[in-house]
């Protein structure tokens, strides 16, 4: 029976064998949302995308009737005789209800063979996920907003105090940023070239939901020339492989006919 998702301006279709569902995904323009987007491509549904404006630089107030904290991406999502839709924040959890309830092929197996429900005896391709469904937000972001906010203080400073705002970003880059960040894209190539099973993924040989999730942070930092090929020519060639996946396409083409354009930089 069909099953139908809204996802923060979007109304999406799916299959399965449970009962009917209606949601909604919300989207605000030039945000992170665009993975939400992907994950649905790959589950292949289809759902019309509508994204909301920012008003200085801010989400607008219609998000915050829909959830206190007015952020994208949310997902309303209503069954059949519920009274009320359940609204879903945050990517990780959006991508972890979608995919146990529509798209199990994007989570590694879980248990190695005999060692069901016993502690240690998750496989190392679910260990992995687990671990960058969480990191992605987590870990990586921050960094990178961080990046971003010494670029802004850098390029926005009165004249006059233009010299000591400098000398301050230069001394968090340099002591604090820099280091955790060469640390993390030097754990990342690692990971990449240590691949279960030779996989071209971070988790194995197959896209996961982690690999979705990962996919904004990690080609934000590739935009902005955080890291270079030269440095780590594993973890660049796997960004350029995920984003030349045809459902990443689909979802850029898609924010593309309706902002205009996409900007993936942060």
């Amino acid at each position: 029976m069909p099953r139908y998702a809204n996802i923060a301006g979007t109304t999406a279709t799916y299959t399965t064998v449970n009962h009917p569902v209606r949601g909604v995904h919300r989207k605000l323009e030039k945000s992170r949302a665009q993975r939400i987007l992907w994950l649905l491509e790959e589950l292949k549904v289809e759902y019309e995308l509508k994204t909301y404006k920012r008003q200085d630089k801010q989400a607008p107030p219609e998000l915050q009737k829909i959830h206190p904290l007015g952020k994208s991406p949310l997902i309303s999502v209503q069954a059949d005789g519920a009274a009320e839709p359940l609204v879903l924040a945050e990517s990780g959890p959006i991508a972890e209800y979608l995919i146990d309830h529509f798209g199990p092929q994007l989570a590694p197996i879980k248990w190695q063979d005999g060692k069901e429900n016993q502690v240690q005896g998750e496989t190392e391709e679910w260990l992995r996920y687990r671990y960058y469904m969480h990191y992605n937000e987590g870990t990586l972001m921050p960094y990178l907003v961080t990046a971003l906010l010494l670029s802004i203080i850098r390029a926005k400073s009165p004249f006059f105090i233009k010299p000591v705002a400098n000398a301050i970003a230069g001394n968090i880059q340099s002591g604090f940023l820099n280091p955790n960040l060469d640390n993390n894209l030097s754990f990342l190539e690692s990971q990449i070239k240590s691949s279960p099973k030779g996989g071209g993924f971070l988790c194995g040989s197959k896209l996961t939901g982690a690999d979705i999730l990962m996919s904004f942070p990690l080609g934000a930092a590739k935009g902005r020339s955080t890291f270079t090929k030269a440095k780590y020519p594993a973890l660049w060639d796997y960004v350029d492989r995920i984003e030349a996946m045809d459902g990443f396409k689909r979802a850029v083409q898609k924010i593309i006919d309706v902002e205009g354009s996409y900007d993936p930089s942060l």
